[in-house]
């Protein structure tokens, strides 16, 4: 059974006597519109925490990461249909807060100055790809994890590894900040015809749906190049979106595993990631694979 919480003290309470007893405590932030790609995530933290562990599953839609253009009102909220992918999967609390109840002195802008307390991300790594189009949105991301982090006191936190840069970041905080948490982050999880899952899929038309197939056909013909180097291997990609009709890309990056530059011929055996952000009509969706060179 799932219990829902809506306050950080009910939380705090509802999570003191397992950390009493010692048993661990997994998290799993997610901003709700919950699917199977988020209940793949929840089944991790539950093998990671055992049986007799708590797994805690914050939902909450954080106006924070958001920038003034993007898509907040329209996000979809749907906490109901929510509770039942957590009580399927094996979550003992769900943490919904208000707003309010997550920024009591108000909502820093995300594309702004920052006001009050806020988490900033490391330099370099958040200026680029995500960060280079959505100013401001990792602050936002790190901004709410780590009230998570301090709020739950996790041994683990679980993301999934479509969101490759927000995991890299979240990381780096967890290691910079000596939080002690292990972050773990988990393959991305694709429909049968290869379409990341993603809350933001339901914005999609049929015919829409099927222009977005580009974006993962895109990243495996990468994948089937990266032997020959970085620029063969982005090429590929970069061939698959110009011949479909209805991507407005954003961009499309070949980079290593940490999200450093790659010289073109990276020594054999080599770990890298292309990551790709694109439109297709309204909705933006990002993607991404791992590569071998």
């Amino acid at each position: 059974m799932t219990r829902l919480t809506s306050t950080r003290d009910e939380l705090v309470n509802q999570l003191a006597q397992t950390r009493r007893s010692g048993h661990r405590i997994a998290l799993v932030p997610t901003m709700g519109a919950l699917h199977d790609g988020h209940a793949s995530l929840m089944r991790l933290a539950r093998e990671q925490v055992g049986p007799d562990g708590r797994v805690v599953v914050s939902i909450f839609v954080n106006p924070m990461q958001f920038g003034a253009s993007e898509d907040l009102d329209r996000y979809p909220r749907t906490l109901e249909a929510d509770l039942a992918v957590c009580a399927q999967s094996g979550v003992d609390v769900a943490f919904a807060p208000s707003v309010e109840e997550m920024y009591p002195h108000g909502v820093p802008a995300a594309d702004q100055a920052p006001q009050g307390v806020t988490v900033e991300p490391a330099p370099g790594l958040a200026d680029i790809l995500e960060g280079a189009s959505r100013p401001g949105h990792f602050r936002g991301v790190l901004t709410v994890v780590a009230k998570l982090f301090g709020l739950v006191k996790p041994d683990v936190a679980v993301f999934g590894q479509k969101d490759y840069q927000q995991l890299a970041l979240i990381t780096r905080m967890a290691d910079d900040l000596c939080l002690g948490i292990d972050v773990i982050g988990a393959e991305t999880m694709r429909e049968p015809d290869g379409l990341a899952l993603s809350s933001r899929n339901r914005y999609l038309s049929p015919a829409q749906h099927d222009t977005a197939l580009a974006l993962s056909r895109a990243l495996r013909a990468a994948q089937s190049q990266a032997a020959y180097g970085v620029e063969a291997a982005r090429h590929a990609a970069q061939e698959v979106l110009e011949a479909t009709e209805g991507i407005e890309l954003d961009y499309l990056a070949v980079r290593a595993k940490d999200l450093s530059e790659l010289r073109d011929r990276p020594e054999k055996g080599a770990e890298g990631r292309i990551l790709v952000a694109a439109k297709v009509g309204t909705t933006r969706l990002i993607d991404n694979l791992p590569l071998e060179f």
